[in-house]
């Protein structure tokens, strides 16, 4: 063993080199000016430019969801037919349809209801607090029947 052959225990760490010598000196690998080699660069994503140019949707205000009949109570129909075949004579009500299941509870609620005229109807029946459609009307009317 020679004294060119010795090594340290603890070698020296190396130097940190700084400019153009060093590793990530002078521009930090982020090339010359520019945009993009300033600290916090963020280059506006292109697609959003496509976005912005594309027409807004109409209708979707802060009053969309309001309306009279909300949306989770559907209309519910009933032709007079169903209704003669289904009820005795006598009064028609939202209960009395309930009851005979004819139409049933929405979200806990009585949906809305309205007779239209498809069918005949021979009993008399007292309709209240129901919408009935004109032919409806006149045909509970004729067989001695009333709407209210």
């Amino acid at each position: 063993m020679q004294t060119h052959n010795i090594k340290r225990a603890h070698p020296n760490k190396k130097a940190r080199r700084v400019g153009r010598g060093g590793v990530r000196g002078k521009n930090a690998g982020y090339g010359n000016k520019g945009q993009k080699s300033r600290a916090g660069h963020r280059i506006r994503p292109e697609i959003r430019d496509r976005i912005k140019k594309l027409p807004k949707k109409r209708g979707y205000g802060k009053n969309r969801a309001r309306s009279v009949v909300p949306d989770d109570l559907r209309d519910v129909v009933l032709n007079v037919g169903l209704i003669e075949k289904k009820l005795e004579a006598g009064e028609i009500t939202h209960a009395v349809l309930l009851e005979k299941k004819l139409i049933k509870t929405q979200k806990g609620k009585i949906p809305p209801v309205k007779i239209l005229g498809v069918g005949e109807v021979t009993k008399k029946f007292k309709v209240k607090g129901v919408e009935v459609s004109e032919s409806a009307k006149e045909k509970i009317v004729k067989a001695g029947g009333s709407v209210e």
